[in-house]
């Protein structure tokens, strides 16, 4: 029998014996009247009250010392023989551990090391924990068994905690400052007819109400709140969850927290500066300053925004015209950089593919603009330059921060343009975007001009300079299961 297993065994005597006394070791609440932090904060000799997990116990005779840790942070408390009834120092002593919830009673005071610690009168159990904690000092060590406990890593882990703390108040940063301006807050489908909105291969299901196939969907809602533009809204945003059926890697995942708005009578150039605000307060809030360090790069989000040309950052790192070269010479030179791409694709995916490596190059901050219509079929076109739209991307440590255009409005030509996505999609494109008849109907009713922008959680991973996949709270894993039989396969 191993050790934890011992551990286990005699944490389920102690709860078998708590019960065969008359205790209730899971009671429905606490009387708690002080957190931790106000604890910490009272003057000497003030009685408090309150509830947290034993992190720690140390047992030394007639003085015991534990820490007690709850939302707020955590606090000493001390069993000292003679300040508390024999009968709760017995209880203590013979059937509370680490990581049992407690609720403690007792006066603050400083012990002869000057720390601030409660002096416990009373004791109660509230959860009787039965398999052990990690190792205070070294925690969860292996990286995949951190993802599947979480919940322990951020329990072991105070700045993955704050970490998460932050990531509430990113979103909480945006949400605030749209509803400052003016922008009102929507909910638009999860599950659709037609994933619109985006190139992204999306997940299937079924609806068996409807008895069809349907999708999750790949937007923010994009298509819907264009509708909503129609109905005679001028500023929507959302904040929710997309769904993509993609690889995962250190800037992407399956499902995660993407926000949209759309501003009814503005172009591009006025959603690059609104975006630039936006950010500026964000990285404030978040990191208080504007000069961060991400992925190796040094950004100061408070020097002048670039403004990057698609078409002439690809040629001066690549030499490709991307106008007049071939497919055959764009796919040379992927080889020649040695740069994996489906062979299946059309010639405009692989020359987005050039410029992903163009982009891994420039620290920002910037904008992208210039991109050529047939990488982005939702926005408008540049009237300068026919065969480029008004479109605009956030450049930051070398990756894209968020992506934004004047939305196209000229129902006949967002038609066409959806007509040959179709073809693309029939010649194995996946992520080519589908026919979507309802929207390009809903536009032939009038869209007044719109500027949409989004960005997703990645914006947050880049701030805490970590792959997106840490930044979430509980990512996605495998069963346990199926790692055990692989392992047993092995």
């Amino acid at each position: 029998m191993g050790r934890e297993e011992q551990i286990i065994n005699e944490r389920k005597r102690k709860l078998k014996e708590i019960k065969n006394l008359g205790i209730n070791p899971y009671p429905s609440k606490s009387d708690k009247k002080q957190n931790c932090s106000e604890c910490l904060k009272s003057k000497i000799g003030v009685k408090v009250k309150t509830a947290g997990r034993l992190m720690t116990k140390r047992d030394l005779g007639k003085i015991a010392f534990c820490n007690l840790k709850d939302g707020t942070g955590e606090i000493q408390i001390v069993f000292q023989e003679g300040k508390i009834p024999d009968e709760k120092k017995k209880f203590f002593k013979k059937y509370l551990d680490a990581g049992d919830f407690v609720e403690v009673s007792g006066e603050i005071f400083k012990t002869k090391t000057k720390q601030i610690s409660i002096l416990v009168e009373d004791i109660k159990l509230l959860s009787k924990s039965i398999l052990p904690l990690p190792e205070k000092w070294h925690g969860l060590q292996d990286k995949e068994e951190k993802y599947r406990k979480r919940y322990l890593d951020i329990l072991m882990n105070s700045e993955l905690k704050e970490m998460f703390v932050k990531k509430s108040k990113f979103w909480n940063t945006i949400r605030n400052f749209l509803l400052d301006k003016g922008f009102l807050e929507v909910e638009t489908p999860v599950l659709e007819n037609s994933a619109g909105g985006a190139s992204a291969t999306p997940f299937m299901t079924h609806h068996n109400a409807l008895d069809k196939d349907i999708y999750l969907r790949i937007s923010m809602g994009e298509l819907w709140q264009k509708k909503l533009m129609v109905a005679g809204f001028e500023k929507t945003f959302e904040i929710g969850r997309q769904f993509r059926n993609e690889g995962m890697d250190d800037e992407h995942l399956q499902d995660y927290t993407q926000m949209e708005f759309y501003w009814a009578y503005a172009d591009y150039k006025q959603g690059m500066k609104l975006v630039e605000e936006m950010y500026k307060k964000i990285v404030k809030t978040i990191l208080g300053s504007l000069k961060f360090e991400s992925q190796g790069y040094k950004i100061d989000l408070g020097n002048k925004w670039e403004i990057y040309d698609y078409e002439t950052i690809i040629k001066k790192n690549t030499g490709i015209d991307i106008y007049s070269a071939s497919e055959n010479n764009i796919k040379k030179k992927l080889d020649d950089l040695k740069i994996d791409y489906d062979k299946k694709v059309d010639k405009w995916r692989l020359v987005d593919i050039l410029w992903k490596f163009c982009r891994k190059k420039i620290s920002g901050p910037g904008f992208l603009v210039g991109q050529p219509v047939e990488v982005s079929p939702l926005a408008k076109r540049n009237p300068e330059d026919n065969k480029k739209v008004e479109q605009f991307q956030v450049i930051l440590a070398g990756s894209e921060m968020g992506n934004g255009y004047s939305e196209l409005n000229d129902a006949f030509d967002q038609e066409k343009r959806f007509e040959e996505q179709v073809k693309l999609k029939k010649a194995g494109d996946t992520e080519a975007q589908e026919h979507d008849k309802e929207f390009v109907e809903a536009l032939k009713y009038g869209m007044p001009p719109t500027c949409g922008f989004g960005v997703s959680e990645r914006l947050f991973s880049i701030l805490m300079d970590k792959p997106v996949r840490e930044c979430v709270i509980f990512p996605l894993m495998k069963p346990e299961e199926d790692k055990k039989r692989k392992s047993n396969q092995s």
